[in-house]
């Protein structure tokens, strides 16, 4: 039963929960970690463990996408970001980290849009997207909703093998004034690659992406400032478990089609709290400021979400990601300690593919499938 509050005369609102507001219960036989299984099969392509990063010019640099398939994970490039807009990337990258040292972190918002305004090189993009494909990296690129009708048959051409469609909250048909309507049932049926499409936060909006044919829906807005900009709150517990229902009425709908549920928020910077995404439905998860620590990252330290850029509407800001006020040598590791360890925190913010295997072990459960249906409880809250 859903919990429902008034919040005033007439009106009503639902109480839902985030990542931070459960807890695992271990009930079963406790297991070893080693005897654990992190495999995630998309699609037709199997990964080692079921993480993802964010699409951001920040971290998808040509090394970081190797280095997260030598990890066993998928790394995502933003087709609309700097990758085909400029000639010499590394230096652009640069660019935005010095402006965002001398100005700070809101100022560097309007040289991003500046950099952003440039047009797009297809040409160049399609370059940078063949290069990465002729290494053994699965190659994953994001649209967003309103391009993915010119941009998305291009990067197939190129060599994409998965196409993302993410905005921070999208639906099955995107509407404009004096455009046509995004149908994204009847473009996703052109395309000969899996579809992951959102992000998403409730029941009805993810039934309706599923339907589309997409093969994984995101739920999340990501690491942005929607919350404060725009007034729009995505509870991750709740929202997972939300979309995870409508997953298991969708597998019924069809007859057995099932439909990966990918986590993407910025609850997502410790293993406890992907454990727990983990365990209330999702697939997989997207990671975005805790791979910004990685040597291979485009701007090793930095992060700033892929709708920091927008034009008219940023939510979103370039942020030194360490705890010190300068990025100290100590503070970079590579990406292999941050997703496999060994690692040095006790808080979880490193290896978080051991944090996730120990969770699934202590709670006595052997693969990802099974995980999801751990006992939750609540803690305790001010209600």
């Amino acid at each position: 039963m859903r919990d429902i509050v008034e919040i005033g005369i007439g009106r009503e609102a639902r109480r839902t929960y985030s990542l931070n507001d459960i807890g695992l219960v271990p009930v079963r036989r406790t297991r070893s970690s080693k005897d654990v299984d992190t495999t995630w099969h998309f699609d037709a392509y199997t990964f080692d463990i079921p993480f993802l990063s964010h699409p951001t010019d920040s971290l998808a640099s040509p090394e970081f996408v190797q280095a997260m398939a030598d990890n066993g994970g998928l790394a995502v490039i933003n087709a609309e970001g700097l990758w085909g807009r400029h000639a010499d990337l590394d230096a652009t990258i640069a660019q935005v980290v010095q402006h965002s040292k001398d100005n700070g972190p809101e100022a560097t918002v309007g040289l991003l849009q500046q950099l952003h305004a440039a047009p797009l090189d297809v040409d160049l993009l399609t370059e940078r997207i063949r290069e990465v494909r002729a290494g053994d990296a699965t190659v994953a690129v994001r649209v967003s909703p309103q391009h993915a009708r010119d941009l998305a048959p291009v990067l197939v051409k190129a060599g994409a093998e998965i196409i993302v469609i993410q905005g921070t909250i999208i639906s099955a048909e995107h509407v404009e004034t004096g455009g046509e309507p995004l149908n994204l049932k009847e473009f996703i049926g052109t395309l000969d690659v899996p579809v992951i499409a959102g992000g998403v936060s409730d029941y009805h909006t993810a039934l309706h992406l599923m339907r589309t044919g997409a093969a994984g829906v995101i739920v999340g807005g990501g690491s942005n400032t929607n919350d404060m900009a725009v007034g729009i709150h995505t509870p991750m517990a709740s929202a997972i478990a939300d979309v995870a229902a409508a997953r298991r009425d969708y597998l019924d709908e069809t007859g057995g089609r099932y439909v990966h549920i990918i986590a993407d928020s910025d609850e997502l910077v410790l293993s406890g709290n992907v454990a727990r995404a983990m365990a209330c439905g999702a697939d997989a998860v997207m990671l975005g400021t805790p791979l910004a620590y990685a040597a291979e990252a485009a701007a090793p330290g930095w992060f700033w979400p892929s709708v920091t850029a927008h034009p008219r509407f940023p939510r979103g800001v370039v942020q030194q990601v360490s705890l010190g006020e300068e990025l100290g040598e100590s503070d970079v590791v590579p990406l292999q300690t941050l997703l496999h360890g060994p690692s040095t925190s006790c808080y979880g913010t490193e290896n978080f593919v051991g944090g996730l295997r120990r969770a699934m072990a202590k709670c006595g459960y052997s693969d990802l499938k099974r995980f999801q249906k751990v006992e939750l409880m609540v803690r305790n809250s001010p209600f």
